[in-house]
């Protein structure tokens, strides 16, 4: 009979550091009452009943256990799989005459069922099935030895990947990979989910995330602040205001879009068309002279507005209740003077593209803005390099929304938002590789300033935005990932927010 899965498939939306969990391990056993054994053994069993449930064909293992804690919760496992008639390898790394505690007492009970464990030199290369229980989150240096060798070898086996806790290599907190990392098939997490495994390069190691409380007392949590949310479109879609049956058009906002020099309408339209599939009111474009009577051919609910100076900006922004600034715009005469207009009028803005470069050479500070950069112009508005950004996204957000103020959007894997206020950061989940494509950013644009010009407050509406935006590239990617373009996104917006609807 094939086990029962771990309380895996229902993850908690917070998310810690990976000293808090420590801390909270240590609650547990120092004012619960609950022995470190005991928790050791906890997580070893909910690994073994969900390696059961994942691969229930597997008949052999190999386990690579480090020296320590991680490593003991690979013993337990290691002794259930013997207990059950499995065939176990245990291949030890780092110096295991140094074992102490709970790991050391996982060790010997497995030893004492006839375990054998050997030095790690190299992977089988008949694995059928590889845990992970070397490292844990402990790791703040670059992996070299025979732990990269171990690393790189389940990397190249065709084997699948079980991570107890966290893939060894992979930081906690910010999931940047220090030197090489395990790209897991799986990894299941205990007592709380990590932040580094669900944005920058954690998604590409942790596979499908599991976790496992190991039944600790709800009460314990109370003593650590989550850094960090998961959030989802499923959880957002319920924010969405109401519309009374009497409303009108002007009840939505009128969003003003500026951008779209030559050569880059395209971007304008996608920011402008994405707002309208989202619900925005009224939408005016104003772009470039040269294509202004094209850019509405295939929308003309937008309205378009051929401008070749700043001061023509002048009534439109006053009729805009929001501007969405940046898509396309260049960096040329033409887009600096339009960039200087628009916030010289005040108006509640969404800033995106060469807008976020324009800032990054001026720099100013405001509470009405969304800013919604990627890690290049992250980057540039830091004064750093895109990798820096990479390595640390938690870090590169704290610090723009502290120079910049308002709402920052820090897109890629795992999109982070924040504001002002004590909400912990919000980490997206949805999403696929296939919106790494041009003009996603400008259609988040548009889906974003649309939601504010309905009435959300800036830092729901990036949440609510972003999470839409996610939720539309999984469901226009249905038929595939590659070649999925920013108005396949657009047309599957509208579905979504039906099903918000009908669900509320």
């Amino acid at each position: 009979m094939t086990p029962e899965l771990p309380e895996s498939r229902q993850l908690p939306r917070a998310l810690y550091r990976a000293e808090q969990v420590r801390a909270l391990d240590q609650t547990a056993i120092e004012q619960q009452g609950i022995p470190a054994e005991q928790l050791m053994e906890r997580a070893g069993a909910a690994a073994f009943s969900l390696l059961r449930a994942r691969w229930p064909k597997a008949q052999s293992l190999v386990v690579l256990a480090g020296a320590g804690n991680n490593g003991g919760d690979g013993y337990v496992l290691a002794r259930l799989a013997h207990r059950h008639q499995l065939s176990v390898r245990v291949l030890r790394l780092g110096d295991h005459s140094r074992l102490q505690g709970a790991a050391l007492a996982a060790a010997d009970a497995y030893a004492a069922l006839g375990g054998q464990a050997e030095p790690f030199q190299r992977l089988p290369p008949d694995a059928e099935l590889i845990v992970d229980a070397m490292l844990g989150t402990g790791l703040e240096r670059p992996l070299t030895g025979p732990w990269a060798d171990a690393v790189a070898q389940s990397n190249a086996s065709r084997a699948p990947v079980l991570a107890l806790d966290i893939p060894s290599g992979l930081h906690a907190d910010s999931g940047r990979v220090l030197g090489v990392a395990i790209q897991a098939t799986a990894s299941i997490s205990f007592i709380g989910l990590k932040c580094g495994m669900f944005t920058g390069q954690g998604p590409d190691h942790c596979g499908e995330i599991c976790f496992d409380a190991l039944r600790v007392p709800a009460l314990i949590y109370a003593s650590e602040i989550p850094v960090a949310r998961r959030i989802d479109w499923g959880q957002q879609m319920r924010l969405l205001p109401r519309r009374r049956r009497s409303a009108h058009k002007g009840d939505f906002g009128y969003l003003l879009v500026v951008g779209g020099d030559r050569g880059m309408s395209g971007a304008a339209r996608l920011a402008g068309e994405a707002a309208l599939r989202v619900g925005a009111g009224r939408v005016a474009i104003a772009t470039h002279p040269a294509h202004a009577d094209l850019l509405n051919l295939g929308c003309p609910e937008l309205m378009v507005h051929g401008v070749a100076e700043a001061d023509e900006l002048d009534a439109l922004l006053q009729r805009a209740t929001l501007v969405a600034l940046g898509p396309g715009l260049g960096q040329d005469p033409w887009g600096r003077s339009l960039y200087a207009r628009v916030l010289a009028a005040n108006k509640p803005v969404v800033v995106d593209a060469d807008a976020l470069n324009l800032l990054a050479q001026a720099p100013q500070q405001r509470r009405d803005w969304v800013l919604t950069p990627h890690p290049g112009e992250a980057a540039r508005l830091l004064g750093c390099s895109a990798a820096e950004v990479e390595a640390d996204r938690f870090a590169a957000l704290q610090q723009l929304q502290e120079h910049y103020g308002g709402v920052v959007v820090l897109k890629g894997a795992g999109t982070l938002i924040d504001g002002p206020g004590l909400r912990p950061v919000a980490v997206c989940i949805e999403g696929n590789p296939g919106m790494a494509s041009a003009g996603m950013g400008d259609a988040l644009t548009g889906i974003i300033a649309a939601l504010i010009g309905q009435g959300m407050e800036p830092v729901l509406a990036a949440e609510a935005g972003v999470c839409l935006h996610g939720a539309a590239g999984d469901r226009a990617a249905a038929q595939g990932e590659r070649g999925l373009l920013a108005s396949d996104l657009i047309a599957a917006l509208q579905p979504l927010l039906g099903l918000a609807e009908t669900s509320s």
